[in-house]
């Protein structure tokens, strides 16, 4: 739910940076000099920069998530942006008191869907102009554009407001939520982790409606358990994880190697038969 809400608190000097640029060359080290020359006291953290290339919805279902664990006022930048020096729009959503800067791209659509209330900016070219570096790639948005915005938030120089008008019209996410019916709770794989974990998005909400629940991934029935150790090595659990999502694991071993599933394959938890 968007609307007009006081979102504000003072900035935490606090950066997060998430992308899809991995660790080859200087990309996000780029980012980050700029932000430092802009702000020398920044804090920045690194999210992760091995968000699937080109897919905005993992990185929008890490930060959604992860966000919360920063100080109040923390400024994040979101960059997977296949869009980049195109006419897509770049967006400002202020929410718990945390600002996040993304393309318009649904990276930031299912952080504006989730309850509660969010405020959004679209940068327009009077925001860009002030606040951008002056000479800007048309293949580096990041650097050039998203870095120095957040630096000048971060630093308490401007708001959302001093860089673009306020709308609640936004490009939607890319995999439709979690949803309910006679079957079960209908989601999908976001992402999987380094130990071949099939992470979905269903939250613990939705399954604490069904009664003994069972995930149903592929032609298999996995069980819930608390933890990994719960099963033997080689069996597959599902568990609610530290991010208070479905997990589909296989105990000491690869479940999405295992299954030969990966991103968006579909998950349903229904109540065992």
């Amino acid at each position: 739910m968007t609307g007009v809400v006081n979102n504000s608190s003072p900035p935490s000097g606090v950066i997060t940076i998430t992308t899809d640029f991995g660790h080859k060359g200087p990309f996000v080290a780029a980012m980050k000099g700029v932000i430092l020359t802009r702000f020398p006291d920044a804090k920045i953290v690194d999210v992760t920069h091995e968000s699937l290339v080109y897919w905005p919805a993992e990185a929008g279902f890490w930060l959604s998530r992860a966000y919360k664990y920063f100080p109040a006022g923390t400024v994040h930048l979101a960059v997977i942006d296949p869009g980049v020096g195109t006419s897509r729009d770049i967006i400002i959503v202020t929410r718990d008191t945390h600002m996040f800067i993304a393309p318009d791209n649904g990276l930031l659509a299912s952080l504006v869907e989730r309850p509660g209330q969010a405020q959004i900016h679209r940068l327009d070219s009077d925001g860009l102009e002030k606040f951008a570096l002056p000479t800007r790639s048309a293949t580096f948005h990041g650097r050039d554009i998203f870095a120095p915005l957040g630096a000048e938030l971060a630093a308490g120089n401007i708001s959302p407001a001093d860089l673009g008008p306020a709308t609640d019209d936004i490009v939607p996410g890319w995999v439709e939520e979690p949803h309910m019916d006679d079957q079960g709770i209908h989601g999908v794989v976001i992402t999987e982790d380094h130990f071949g974990n099939l992470i979905t998005n269903i939250d613990r909400e939705l399954v604490a409606k069904v009664d003994v629940p069972v995930a149903q991934v592929g032609s298999h029935e996995v069980p819930f358990r608390d933890t990994y150790g719960d099963v033997s090595p080689g069996e597959y659990v599902a568990l609610i994880n530290s991010f208070g999502v479905v997990e589909i694991a296989r105990a000491e071993r690869s479940a999405a190697e295992g299954l030969g599933l990966g991103r968006g394959a579909p998950v349903i938890v229904r109540r065992r038969s």
